[in-house]
């Protein structure tokens, strides 16, 4: 990574293990090492096997780390954050990827001169396709915020909008790799009642989801035209696309946004 500032993840289980995975692919060899904080002795010495990881204690990562990747559980965040008050340095920029942590949250538990960004990422990072949505606080310089998209960069792209937009971008992003999964789960169960392998199915739905993704990320036409290339007048397409529309898919999908963005603001 170019110019790289020196980074810390807290926490490295699904989500942490995808962003560590995501940045030691692009970490080039005179890069700084990621200092990784875990609890287990076990984890740690598994992590110090890998180039281009330390494992250290919490309180070390806060004095030495200009970036800090807060991956931990959501409940354990500020937990984690109050004991290194002292610690972290003057500049540095603590970012909080834990569903439900406010910036205001951050702000009470961070010291003077350092910064807050509130973040969701998704486990896509882990194969550098993932999408981190990013909210900033007032103290956050377009320096420290090119800083972290720069790091961020290795596990894909990344938005930055308003935090009371984090519950709905969560329903759209941190989740929804979960409802494509289920999708291609469901295609692969339809494919086999047919008479495909198994294997054959699935190698069938998921090219049909990478190479459906890759359409849409490519081409400058909407995801509706795309569709109607793709969907002859009374064809087998169209039969299949009518028999979705009756099923109510549209109104699945909105009612499953509302219920995880109801869910990311607690309601």
């Amino acid at each position: 990574m170019t110019e790289q500032r020196s980074a810390a993840i807290y926490g490295v289980g699904s989500m942490g293990g995808a962003i560590l995975d995501g940045l030691l692919s692009a970490r080039e060899p005179h890069d700084p090492e990621v200092l990784a904080v875990v609890r287990r002795a076990d984890q740690a010495a598994e992590l110090d096997s890998r180039d281009g990881v330390r494992a250290v204690g919490a309180e070390e990562a806060a004095a030495e780390a200009d970036v800090h990747l807060v991956t931990v559980k959501p409940y354990d965040v500020l937990d984690l954050l109050r004991p290194l008050h002292d610690a972290l340095r003057p500049g540095s920029v603590v970012v909080s990827l834990a569903l439900g942590i406010s910036l205001a949250d951050l702000r009470g538990a961070l010291p003077d001169g350092v910064a807050a960004v509130r973040g969701m990422p998704s486990t896509p990072a882990r194969v550098g396709q993932g999408m981190t949505v990013l909210s900033v606080g007032d103290d956050v310089s377009d320096d420290q915020l090119d800083t972290v998209r720069t790091l961020l960069a290795p596990t894909g792209r990344s938005v930055v909008l308003p935090e009371a937009q984090q519950d709905v971008a969560t329903a759209l992003s941190g989740s929804a790799p979960a409802y494509f999964y289920l999708v291609v789960e469901a295609l692969v169960d339809a494919g086999v009642a047919g008479g495909l392998p198994r294997a054959t199915a699935t190698d069938l739905a998921v090219q049909a989801a990478l190479g459906a993704g890759s359409m849409m990320r490519e081409s400058d036409l909407e995801p509706v035209l795309l569709r109607a290339q793709v969907t002859s007048p009374g064809g087998s397409t169209a039969a299949a696309l009518r028999e979705l529309e009756a099923g109510g898919l549209r109104e699945i999908f909105a009612r499953a946004v509302r219920a995880c963005t109801d869910r990311s603001a607690g309601r």
